[in-house]
């Protein structure tokens, strides 16, 4: 449970592969940036990343459904750490940030691979939609929503 939990989180965040976007584009790389350098901590289960990258006050809603604060994010760090078990990495696609003044949204698909000691790959899908916030100078996360992309029939 706790391991999913983080995993919905870092699905939030994974490495931007090109921002489209409107607004500045310093901010736009600064974004995509922040949002880099936050899916190789989550890789490695890093707390100081996800301090520096939520807010204090952040509202995340996990896939499932279910809202966390910073601290129960925090809480579940330490299960994102690569174990002899399994390995996570994550990346982001079809990436797009808007920026408005001190606010910025940033919206892409993310990919979580799971490389598991037998050799086989995990490959999940999830759809994620962030909230930035620019406060004394740095931008942090203020709100986060993660949705899981499943298989679906096709509809004819």
């Amino acid at each position: 449970m706790k391991r999913m939990t983080l995993l919905g989180v870092v699905l939030l965040v994974l490495s931007i592969g090109v921002a489209q976007g409107r607004g500045n584009s310093s901010t736009i790389r600064e974004i995509t940036g922040l949002l880099n350098q936050f899916l190789d901590d989550a890789g490695r289960g890093n707390r100081a990343g996800f301090e520096k990258f939520f807010a204090d006050d952040v509202i995340y809603t996990r896939s499932v459904g279910v809202v966390v604060t910073k601290a129960e994010i925090l809480a579940n760090v330490e299960s994102l750490k690569p174990t002899a078990e399994s390995k996570t990495t994550y990346s982001a696609e079809d990436t797009t940030v808007h920026e408005y003044g001190d606010t910025a949204v940033a919206a892409f698909r993310l990919i979580a691979r799971t490389e598991l000691r037998d050799g086989k790959l995990e490959t999940s899908y999830y759809r994620n939609t962030g909230v930035f916030l620019r406060r004394n100078g740095r931008w942090q996360v203020i709100a986060w929503q993660s949705t899981k992309i499943i298989d679906l029939p096709s509809v004819k």
